[in-house]
């Protein structure tokens, strides 16, 4: 099990827009292939920080998903309105 966690830093102006991407995207990131868990969070003392954080089975699907259409459609659109480059944790868990 591959467990990634991703912090996203925006212009407070850009929130919003990045909320409703994600919520146009939510279900194409959770159904694609390995994908077993998505959520999105939002830190509570600065709002304008976000964090995604997802399960994947194995780390070829993960790689799968970096290579799909839905990736390289919305990767674009969310890394336009960053104002930091984001902070990516991933942790494989042996089971």
């Amino acid at each position: 099990m591959i467990k990634r966690l991703v912090k996203m830093t925006f212009d407070t102006r850009h929130c919003e827009a990045f909320e409703s991407l994600f919520d146009a995207y939510r279900s194409k990131i959770a159904s694609a292939e390995g994908c077993t868990h998505l959520e999105l969070w939002k830190d509570v003392n600065e709002p304008n920080v976000y964090f995604t954080y997802s399960h994947w089975l194995e780390v070829k699907y993960l790689d799968q998903y970096r290579e799909s259409a839905t990736f390289k459609e919305v990767w674009p659109l969310t890394k336009k309105l960053f104002i930091a480059a984001p902070q990516v944790w991933t942790v494989e868990q042996k089971v």
